[in-house]
């Protein structure tokens, strides 16, 4: 079947989203200059079959869709993996996706949406939130309804949501079931430590074998749990999405943070970083002279490599990728279909070996039972990336401004005990305080 496209200047004069730019592409590294202007967008080249569902998954998938024209350019390049969830814009992205579907065939699509529950939940409750996924995303059926961010194993067995979903099934409004999880750890406020690992939560659910789908984290930096989780999915048969696939943002960030405080001499704000001066001094003399003996000048290019790094593996069937603007759009399809080449291999080998340390591992949770103040890091450094990755900053402000555990604001007055932990080396009490100044909107 012949896909209809838009070029370029089709789509600047059909969306303003299509002007603006794709800035987390461009921190840090200088741009190289493209060999040629793409006059067409570039389409999805492969599909796989998604576990045990039989549905064959573009690659190459469109997460948390807030903008009708890219989402309908995404569906007409071959993108037929759209995931949402209830709470993403306040049900504004389940509608976004209800009003470019209608004239779609809805079997070619597979819809993935997500409720966020407690254990206690009640059937009529899930009931009565997926009917309003339903009319929101205005289809007669999910495809899949995920439990989102599953915290801890408890939850796994959630009765309410099993029973809903038995129900939906029989109403024919429901195809399948999975779950999402980021990992769980931090101090409630009786000093009960929470602290669920990704990969228990995760195993837990397949051992269960009523969730089809998983939506999870794995990346070049961050290998081990994912590889055991997939190994897992593919001997179950259970279907495996990614999220947080690109490492490379923070570093990015700090680079920027501290030659941007250097620039204004604002003495006020450099106390901040007083503890860190030394190292802050000696990260960014040696940021040049490493990335260009190692060929690091191109974030477009090691962003690439990190999606190329996880399309490669066998057991991943697709990879949800936001896409706020055109630009982005494009950049990610042209990464289906793609080998990871020898020179892929070698660029994150040169980024594991001198930026490595720059990445606090998303669904790790190592140093949060370390902490004395109970400071949730996993989850600060994950709204952090919604920020600085994603582009959704209110969305990730809303979210930590609502958080009423401690805040990095105590790590003023410690002496590390999450950084002597860690096993990768990661300078997170910096990465925190940025972190802070961001979602909190301290400039």
């Amino acid at each position: 079947m012949e896909r209809k496209r838009l070029n370029r200047r089709q789509f600047v004069k059909q969306s303003t989203a299509g002007v603006l730019a794709a800035g987390v592409l461009n921190h840090g590294f200088s741009k190289r200059p493209q060999a040629e202007d793409r006059t067409q967008s570039p389409a999805v080249r492969r599909y796989n079959v998604l576990g045990r569902t039989g549905f064959r998954a573009s690659d190459i998938a469109f997460g948390a869709p807030n903008n009708e024209t890219i989402l309908a350019a995404a569906l007409d390049a071959g993108v037929n993996y759209i995931d949402t969830g209830e709470e993403y814009s306040n049900g504004g992205s389940e509608r976004t996706i209800g009003r470019i579907i209608g004239t779609r065939d809805r079997k070619s699509l597979f819809i993935n949406t997500k409720l966020r529950l407690e254990k206690d939940v009640s059937k009529q409750e899930v009931l009565q939130r997926a009917r309003g996924c339903l009319e929101r995303l205005n289809t007669d059926y999910i495809d899949c309804l995920m439990i989102h961010n599953a915290t801890d194993v408890n939850i796994i067995a959630c009765q309410g949501f099993h029973a809903a979903a038995r129900q939906l099934k029989e109403e024919g409004r429901l195809r399948f079931t999975g779950i999402t999880s980021h990992g769980n750890s931090w101090w409630k406020n009786d000093r009960t430590l929470m602290a669920e690992a990704m990969e228990k939560v995760c195993l837990a659910a397949a051992d269960d074998g009523r969730f089809d789908v998983f939506l999870f984290i794995y990346n070049f930096l961050n290998r081990a749990m994912g590889e055991r989780i997939l190994d897992v999915c593919r001997r179950k048969k259970i279907g495996t999405s990614l999220m947080k696939v690109n490492p490379t943002h923070n570093f990015m960030l700090v680079q920027e943070e501290i030659k941007r405080l250097t620039e204004e001499g604002n003495e006020e704000r450099a106390a901040y970083y007083r503890e860190r001066e030394k190292e802050s001094q000696d990260m960014v003399a040696q940021i040049d002279t490493f990335a260009k003996e190692n060929g690091l000048t191109d974030a477009r290019q090691i962003k690439a490599a990190a999606f190329r790094f996880v399309l490669k593996h066998p057991d991943v069937h697709t990879v949800c990728c936001h896409m706020p603007n055109f630009e982005e759009m494009e950049n990610f399809l042209a990464l289906s279909g793609r080998t990871f080449s020898s020179e892929d291999a070698n660029t994150l080998t040169a980024y594991q070996k001198g930026y490595g340390r720059y990445y606090c591992r998303h669904a790790c949770g190592i140093c949060e039972p370390q902490c004395p103040y109970g400071v949730p890091v996993n989850t600060i450094m994950r709204y952090n990336h919604y920020f600085t990755a994603q582009g959704r900053e209110k969305f990730a402000m809303e979210k930590y401004s609502k958080l009423t555990t401690p805040k990095p604001t105590v790590c003023e007055h410690c002496t590390g005990y999450c950084e002597r932990i860690c096993p990768y080396g990661v300078p997170i009490q910096t990465l925190l305080r940025l972190a802070h100044r961001r979602l909190s909107f301290l400039g």
